[in-house]
């Protein structure tokens, strides 16, 4: 009888993680990575819009109950969410940088620790750099980490870590098993926009840009130069001599000089990158300080359609991810973060959220002053104004929230 076939592991690492991108050359020979790509300005503002705007929300921990839910404050994850998932990071550091390594990299790893109680008791991030993702027999991925010099040890250590043990968010994915960094989809564009970068730093670190020059109807001697040009440089260089007049004698005349066709289709075309990698992420322009063609009316707009569109997508792939791997089946419980906390900046469009809330009997007004931070008012869990008796007008002032 022959022995069974023993099944080698699958190792992904080599071209799906980020060890395959990180020495990308592109067809203008630059260099692109997560480093490179966040020296563009337009990149380091959009990973921090997404990043942050989901860092910024209120999480809350629910616990299901028959048909409803209510938020279960005692949860070693909502313990969590309050003093922070580890000693170095507060709940928002954590978020932030989970998200941001997913936009970069494609994958945001933290590894969950537990207690000898069962109890979840931290959550260490795990930069995507040291992990090399392989395929067991079983079918589940293990995730090989070889930690750097880090806060947690390292010096080259390898250790295992399974499926199950860790949170792992995926940008979108071409196998379902890791996700792929819109970097390295998207190569091209972030090298265009790092080659225009380059060529604008080279032009005013070794060019010669003049403003203007001067003609004479004689050759001047060397003497006769060096004279004038000192004179110009005591008298109108520089910006504290911005607009000044200038005499001139002797058929000295001055000519203006203005941008060249080749500096204007320059400045266009990086105008136009900026929007390409603003498009990449997902992000209206005017979030990130794009203000072409912008108003006040249409970056209100924006700011609308940035939360439902790519604030929303996120939001769920984390609290997905988090129910799936954190919280056990048997456990009733989840994760939400809450979009709303989006209008924290808009109290306008708050407080008009509340009155139609109140007014179709969705919250009460002691629900309301929750969310707002105020202490509750007597009578104020009724949830039917009708059902109060009505109070003398001449003593009660118009709606009290």
């Amino acid at each position: 009888m022959n022995a069974p076939e023993v099944m080698e592991p699958e190792t992904r690492a080599e071209d799906t993680s980020w060890s395959a991108l990180s020495g990308l050359n592109t067809a203008s020979g630059m260099l692109v990575n997560p480093r490179t790509a966040e020296g563009l300005s337009v990149v380091l503002a959009c990973v921090g819009a997404i990043a942050g705007g989901i860092a910024s929300l209120p999480a809350y921990v629910y616990r299901r109950v028959g048909k409803g839910r209510e938020i279960d404050d005692g949860h070693p994850v909502a313990d969590l969410i309050r003093r922070g998932p580890n000693r170095w990071q507060t709940w928002p550091d954590f978020v932030e940088w989970l998200v941001a390594s997913t936009l970069l990299r494609g994958n945001g790893l933290a590894e969950m620790v537990w207690d000898r109680a069962g109890r979840l008791v931290e959550l260490r991030p795990i930069p995507w750099e040291w992990v090399s993702v392989q395929m067991l027999p079983s079918g589940r991925l293990a995730y090989d980490v070889t930690e750097i010099t880090s806060i947690y040890g390292g010096q080259g250590r390898m250790r295992r870590l399974l499926q199950g043990e860790v949170i792992h968010l995926k940008d979108r994915s071409d196998d379902g098993l890791l996700g792929r960094s819109r970097l390295s989809r998207a190569a091209a564009t972030v090298s265009a926009g790092l080659v225009i970068q380059e060529f604008s730093d080279a032009i005013y670190r070794n060019g010669a840009n003049p403003s203007g020059f001067l003609t004479a109807e004689q050759k001047l001697s060397p003497e006769q130069t060096t004279s004038l040009k000192d004179q110009m440089d005591q008298k109108f260089a520089g910006a504290g001599r911005a607009g000044k007049i200038m005499v001139l004698s002797g058929g000295l005349r001055w000519s203006q000089m203005t941008i060249s066709p080749e500096d204007a289709e320059m400045l266009a075309s990086r105008r136009f990158t900026t929007e390409e990698l603003a498009r990449l992420f997902n992000i209206p322009p005017p979030i990130v300080g794009i203000w072409d063609n912008s108003t006040f009316t249409n970056s209100e707009t924006a700011g609308r359609w940035f939360a439902q569109h790519t604030l929303n997508g996120w939001i769920r792939k984390i609290e997905t991810e988090f129910n799936r791997t954190v919280f056990t089946a048997a456990d009733p419980r989840e994760l939400s973060l809450d979009l709303a906390g989006f209008l924290r900046g808009d109290p306008e469009s708050r407080w008009r959220s509340h009155e139609i809330a109140l007014k179709n009997r969705v919250l009460t007004r002691n629900e309301v002053r929750e969310e707002e931070g105020y202490n509750p008012l007597p009578d104020g869990d009724n949830l039917d104004p009708a059902s109060t008796p009505p109070a003398d007008p001449a003593t009660v002032p118009a709606v009290e929230v």
